[in-house]
């Protein structure tokens, strides 16, 4: 019978599907795999902010300051997987200031998080497991961004903050530092005003080994090597970088793959910093405008300020900037710094 072409032919018509089922297990891949679809509920959000940030930006809803139109506001986006320690203090930054500003806070629904009242009561936005070094994060803060926008129109800034960050000056300082006509440009500072405050950085050491992290060649042809860059996670964007963040697709579908060489792959450090130096870099800043002190980090983790460190003249150096504008935001604080940072509130951190 195994002589028998009619046989032989059927025998082989029937592996056939068996080859496309074990093939790919045995034989090595070509290339990386894209991963798995965007959550639809994701994608679904993302529309509906792009479509109505589309439509109130026809209708000229997007406010300048003036004595007419209503003043625009900074939405402030909290990204946690932990209690927000530092809400008390942040409670006395917000105090006086309801209309020109909103919260927005996406806490890992795996983590026991108690929810803070007050300016914060009621602003938890339905959220998904967070974890370090992963998509995760880029997907959370673009959940943000894109609850923001529907929110309200009137957002005008959006500012990313974590939960070990504290504020260094008072609000109306931070709210007149973003919304104030820019300096004078020189020839190093041509930026287009409004400018978004985020870190844009080239010609780092690890740089070839973040951009090989997912494979050779597999970011091109979307993203050249020259193209590539880093920068902190934590940013402060105009409303049109938020629009453009929260439609785009074409360089999400290089960044979404998974990294081979794990200790070198930080997508949240990548993404928006290569996005947004690839689309309109003339429309950042390239520094960031939260103050992080890198010394003696340990496992990608900056310096933690503990209690003993909190000092007036902590408050002030950790000011001082190499850029035209004041540091306003800063990080990595423990828990236990909120008392004395209460303590040096009013005649320190809210006295500019």
């Amino acid at each position: 019978m195994s002589s028998n072409p009619f046989v032989l032919s059927f025998a082989l018509l029937l592996s056939l599907p068996l080859l496309f089922v074990f093939a790919p297990k045995i034989l090595p891949p070509k290339s990386v795999q894209i991963s798995l679809p965007d959550d639809p509920d994701d994608l679904d959000l993302f529309r509906r902010a792009a479509l109505a940030s589309a439509v109130h930006h026809r209708r000229g809803a997007i406010v300048r300051l003036g004595t007419t139109n209503p003043s625009p506001k900074i939405a402030f986006l909290f990204l946690t997987n932990s209690d927000l320690h530092f809400a008390p203090l942040w409670e006395r930054f917000f105090a006086g200031h309801r209309r020109l500003y909103n919260i927005y806070i996406h806490a890992d629904p795996s983590a026991r998080i108690t929810q803070p009242g007050g300016a914060f009561d009621g602003r938890f936005i339905p959220a998904k497991p967070t974890e370090r070094a992963s998509l995760t994060l880029i997907s959370a803060t673009r959940r943000l961004l894109a609850t923001a926008i529907l929110d309200d129109p009137l957002n005008s800034y959006f500012a990313l903050i974590s939960q070990h960050c504290i504020p260094l000056h008072s609000f109306l300082f931070t709210y007149r530092t973003l919304f104030a006509p820019p300096p004078i440009p020189t020839e190093s500072t041509q930026l287009r005003y409004p400018t978004s405050f985020i870190e844009i950085l080239s010609g780092e050491p690890q740089l070839p080994d973040r951009y090989t992290a997912r494979g050779e060649n597999v970011m091109l042809p979307e993203v050249q090597f020259d193209q590539f860059r880093v920068g902190s996670q934590f940013f402060v964007l105009t409303r049109e970088h938020a629009r453009l963040i929260i439609r785009e697709r074409r360089l999400w579908r290089k960044f979404r793959l998974p990294c081979l060489n794990t200790d070198s792959c930080y997508p949240e450090e990548h993404y928006f910093p290569t996005l947004l130096s690839m689309e309109d870099p003339n429309g950042c800043s390239h520094y960031t405008l939260t103050r992080v002190n890198w010394t003696g980090s340990t496992d990608g983790h900056p310096h933690t300020y503990g209690a003993s460190d909190i000092s007036p003249n902590l408050i002030r150096e950790l000011r001082q900037s190499n850029s035209t504008y004041s540091y306003l935001f800063a990080r990595k604080f423990a828990p236990d710094c909120l008392k004395p940072l209460m303590d040096i509130a009013g005649k320190v951190i809210f006295r500019d």
